[in-house]
């Protein structure tokens, strides 16, 4: 039980990448809280976690929503007192090229950079209290790399990192350790919002093509990146703070 009686809040916890890291840190002992847009998969998310022999609630959250996110971050440290490990997975592809209008920049910008900004900062008392807290930002290889395709998305996910080394900076002496996960290709529901097309005989054909570039020849499983996220959100990182972790099949090493 690496993170027995610890709460950790999960964003965009009802499927992927935060759902795998919600179900693996309840298995852990955890009390997770599941915020999502989507409320039936949030509800969903925390039955099977129930089911499991776990503890979680949900929170339906527009992440765009400041008022929303400072309402959550109080209804949580209420409950609870504290927060042990917040995951800040939320994101999106966002819109492709350099030819965006004003609402695509900003839709992207809210989603991928201001919502965990600005919630990290609500929760920072919380944090604060639990004495030995974990912030995990969910940043990716674009943000390491350059996206030909995407340098709105490239732009958001490097800001991620830095926002990350500085955080840690700030608060190291707070108890609190701030990482990054940076994850290549992923198989969840969100992967063929990245190659921009509608065509699923001509995504799977991208797809295919893609995957041979990486030195795994593979896209990595929601639950492969939760075990990085455990290790994060667990002692087993006590010494660990302010890095960004490919999880990329080699990608970045290349």
């Amino acid at each position: 039980m690496l993170l027995k009686d610890k709460v950790a809040l999960v964003t965009a916890g009802a499927s992927g990448m935060g759902r795998a890291g919600a179900e693996a840190f309840a298995r852990e002992g955890a009390h997770v809280v599941v915020v999502d847009l989507n409320e039936q998969a949030a509800k969903e998310t925390v039955a099977g976690i129930e089911e499991a022999g776990g503890s979680a609630a949900y929170a339906a959250v527009d992440v765009r929503d400041l008022a929303a996110l400072k309402e959550l971050a109080a209804g949580v440290t209420k409950d609870h007192g504290k927060l042990d490990v917040l995951y800040n997975n939320v994101g999106i592809p966002g819109a492709a090229g350099l030819d965006l209008s004003e609402d695509e920049w900003d839709f992207g910008l809210e989603i991928n950079g201001r919502a965990s900004f600005f919630l990290s900062g609500y929760l920072m008392d919380a944090l604060k209290a639990s004495g030995n807290a974990s912030v995990i930002f969910t940043s990716s290889t674009s943000g390491l790399v350059g996206s030909p395709f995407s340098p709105m998305y490239s732009f958001t996910k490097g800001g991620v990192i830095a926002l990350v080394r500085s955080m840690a900076l700030a608060h190291a002496a707070d108890g609190i350790r701030v990482n990054a996960i940076a994850p290549g290709s992923v198989e969840t529901p969100g992967l063929p919002g990245f190659f921009r097309i509608d065509d699923p005989e001509e995504i799977e054909r991208r797809k295919a093509a893609f995957f041979s570039t990486i030195p795994l020849g593979r896209a990595s499983q929601p639950e492969e990146i939760a075990q990085v996220a455990l290790f994060l959100a667990s002692d087993m990182s006590s010494y660990v703070t302010g890095v960004t972790i490919p999880v990329d099949g080699g990608l970045t090493a290349k």
